[in-house]
């Protein structure tokens, strides 16, 4: 992909605001029902939530280009803790791959730790390996806990596919330093057999690193079924057992969540 070049801004105008529903549909094929809408994006840019943008800094593009890609989150309390949760970072498809989604998560770090907060949380699918990548190797986080069906994302709780989500946290109070993927090292909790269906589980480890393999082609129904379960068994195991999720290792086409001891 050639170079190109945009420039992320704080959205405060609400008709500009619209333009965001649109970016979520481009990015994700939200059906109008699932879009956030612009009204939210305007009372939280009202009460201490944080709207980005991202638009072509191409002058050729006008300076009414529409938005192409968005970061959104909102602070959060509980226990008397206080701290930023994002709730959504999208990019437009044809951007993908030019350091908007980076940039878009720095620039939220940077406001949320403006607002004297010092730390972010966020989730995102365990079986999405290119998100695994950005959260944990080109940001630093790393994943703490796992949620079953945190999203009902169908019409039919017994027919939709189960919306599991990583839990991250990221701790912005340390320098952003990003770290290319490793090779995988450690014992092997759960990986592919020869049919690139998983194996069982291996439940019963007790190393100071593990690794649980994510499937990174686009999988038929079936087989991203056995995927989604299977790592649900395995990486919700082991984050409670003290366990967190704090990389992505990578082998020729192959990927695997590095899962880190007491960290």
């Amino acid at each position: 992909m050639s170079e190109r070049n945009f420039v992320i801004r704080e959205v405060v105008d609400p008709w500009k605001m619209r333009e965001l529903e649109d970016v979520q549909i481009h990015a994700w094929g939200y059906a109008e029902r699932e879009v956030l809408p612009a009204t939210m994006f305007r009372i939280s840019a009202a009460t201490g939530g944080i709207v980005l943008a991202a638009y072509p800094s191409d002058a050729a593009e006008g300076p009414d280009a529409p938005a192409l890609g968005l970061a959104y989150g909102f602070p959060a309390l509980r226990s008397g803790e206080m701290w930023h949760h994002s709730h959504l970072l999208a990019t437009h498809p044809d951007w993908r791959g030019t350091g908007m989604a980076v940039a878009l998560k720095l620039a939220q770090r940077q406001r949320a730790l403006e607002q004297g907060l010092k730390r972010m949380t966020w989730t995102f699918d365990p079986l999405v390996a290119r998100n695994a990548r950005l959260n944990l190797g080109k940001l630093g986080a790393r994943a703490v806990s796992y949620h079953s069906d945190w999203y009902a994302l169908g019409e039919d709780r017994q027919t939709a596919f189960p919306a599991d989500r990583l839990m991250i946290e990221w701790d912005l109070t340390q320098p952003h330093a990003p770290r290319p993927a490793p090779a995988p090292k450690g014992q092997v909790a759960l990986q592919a057999g020869p049919d690139g269906l998983p194996t069982a589980a291996n439940l019963d480890l007790h190393g100071p690193q593990l690794l649980a393999e994510v499937p990174t082609p686009e999988l038929e129904t079936p087989a991203k079924m056995a995927w989604r379960l299977a790592l649900r068994e395995a990486l919700s195991h082991y984050l409670g057992r003290g366990y967190a999720v704090t990389d992505l290792a990578r082998e020729g086409q192959r990927a695997f969540y590095v899962l880190t001891k007491g960290i």
